[in-house]
């Protein structure tokens, strides 16, 4: 039985926590650190998968398949990658009854075998850009979990490129960063902030992240994803050296980028409230729930003859109809609202003798009697106007909680009690970076504004502005 939701303003930890499991998105794992991803969340998963594949496909990349283990030596080849991924590394030692010659990895991330097999499939500049990409799951060893936000497993698409230019792979990191940003703003519904990571904020063994953030209803920051372009050090690492047009050997540019189940956790921290989830319609697994009222035989038969209509007569609306005769119609009310189903449609006897059904939205405007003969079209013109609301809110939101501040002394204790995304100067000093650890806060990205002309934390010129939030 579903109990009631911790208060969201005051233990929001536990709501998302508790909304995870409720809605079935989630349930726990024998394994510490692990999730299981139920039918619910996978159909979720697969919804924002596809739209990702999509457009991976349709900016010329092609999918494939990586191993799984990767031997410790290719992790070791880069002095960087191996440093930021050591304390998470999970490593087979046994297999098949015996000692390993050498230990295997379970792959944290893939850029180390890929950059492998590039180095066996490029030798020329003709064989250049090559573009890959590979749905899987990764472990990483975390000491502390949250379902979906930070798993021991979680899955993943990673794209890996090689290019010719150093040019061309910054407009793939680039092109890759902007079509995330398109996913979560329009298809998530949820407003993102996109800039630069600092140096030491930047992926391991990356000369430039690329980062789309988010600020959740606590006031948190959340990295969503990532797009990286990578050292050349990689390619001189595994003898990636192709002969160039002059007929000189060189080295390709490297970019990687990926886009985690990470983002089931971000949809429901930002759209959610004390009933549940709030599905945007473009992703939700139900786009509407029909509940059948009824008391006699005769009238449940008049009644899902009228529902199986509906559902024939609008083929690209996902519906579905909820025909448990163990609930009642207020449990079922309770549980796709919790479920976060952005439509509910109630047909009675009383509704059918009127030629009506009683339309509901998850946002909580008025219910409305909807004519039978004008429903297909109620039902995609208010499908489109949740998605719309729902970003529209959720902006809303996170400009109340952005603050534009010049100094660490006039917002620190703000940042610490109440949370909230603050734009700054900073002098790019790792020292006045530093100073933040005393508020539990880092920089999420350097801003694409210069409103600041000093630093936050010292009096020495600022170039840039940034982000300073606490996170996940």
């Amino acid at each position: 039985m579903n109990k009631i939701l911790p208060d969201i303003n005051s233990h929001f930890a536990e709501w998302y926590q508790d909304i995870v499991y409720q809605a079935e998105l989630a349930d726990h794992s024998p394994v510490r650190g692990c999730m299981v991803i139920r039918p619910y969340g996978y159909a979720l998963w697969e919804n924002i998968r596809d739209i990702v594949d999509k457009k991976i496909k349709d900016t010329g990349h092609q999918n494939a398949a990586f191993p799984l283990f990767i031997p410790t030596s290719f992790i070791e080849k880069e002095a960087q990658h191996v440093e930021g991924f050591a304390p998470e590394l999970a490593v087979v030692t046994h297999a098949g009854g015996k000692e390993l010659e050498e230990p295997l990895v379970v792959r944290p991330t893939s850029e180390t075998i890929i950059h492998y097999m590039f180095a066996r499939w490029i030798k020329s500049y003709r064989d250049l850009p090559l573009k890959i990409n590979q749905w899987a799951n990764v472990v990483r060893w975390e000491m502390r979990t949250r379902p979906f936000l930070r798993t021991g497993e979680f899955y993943w698409q990673e794209g890996h490129t090689a290019h010719e230019t150093a040019q061309e792979a910054q407009d793939e990191a680039e092109l890759m960063w902007k079509e995330y940003v398109d996913v979560y703003q329009n298809y998530l519904a949820i407003p993102v902030v996109a800039g630069v990571k600092s140096e030491s904020e930047k992926f391991a063994g990356a000369d430039r992240t690329y980062t789309v953030e988010g600020l959740m209803q606590d006031g948190k920051a959340l990295q969503m994803c990532t797009s990286h372009i990578i050292s050349q050090n990689f390619a001189k690492a595994f003898g990636m050296a192709f002969q160039s047009r002059e007929g000189k050997l060189e080295y390709p540019y490297l970019t990687s980028w990926g886009f985690t189940t990470r983002s089931i956790g971000a949809v429901v921290m930002t759209h959610g409230d004390q009933k549940g989830l709030i599905l945007p319609p473009k992703i939700a697994p139900i786009q509407v729930v029909i509940v059948p009222i009824y008391k006699t035989a005769e009238q449940q038969l008049q009644v899902l003859n009228v529902a199986n209509d509906i559902l024939k007569d609008n083929p690209t609306i996902r519906i579905y109809i909820d025909a448990d005769e163990q609930e009642t119609p207020g449990a079922k009310y309770y549980k796709w609202e919790l479920r976060g189903v952005p439509l509910r449609l109630e047909i009675g006897p009383r509704d059918i003798a009127n030629g009506v059904v009683m339309l509901v939205d998850r946002l909580g405007n008025p219910k409305e009697a909807v004519p039978v003969s004008e429903l297909s079209n109620a039902l995609k013109d208010r499908l489109v106007l949740i998605q719309t609301m729902m970003f529209d809110r959720a902006k809303k939101r996170i400009e109340k909680q952005w603050h534009k501040k010049e100094k660490l002394s006039d917002f620190g204790s703000d940042l610490s009690a109440n949370g909230g995304l603050y734009q700054t100067g900073w002098c790019r000093r790792s020292e006045c970076e530093q100073k933040l650890k005393e508020y539990s806060a880092t920089i999420r990205c350097i801003y694409n504004e210069h409103n600041f002309s000093v630093c936050f934390a010292c009096d020495n010129p600022s170039p840039c502005d940034i982000l300073i939030a606490k996170s996940y």
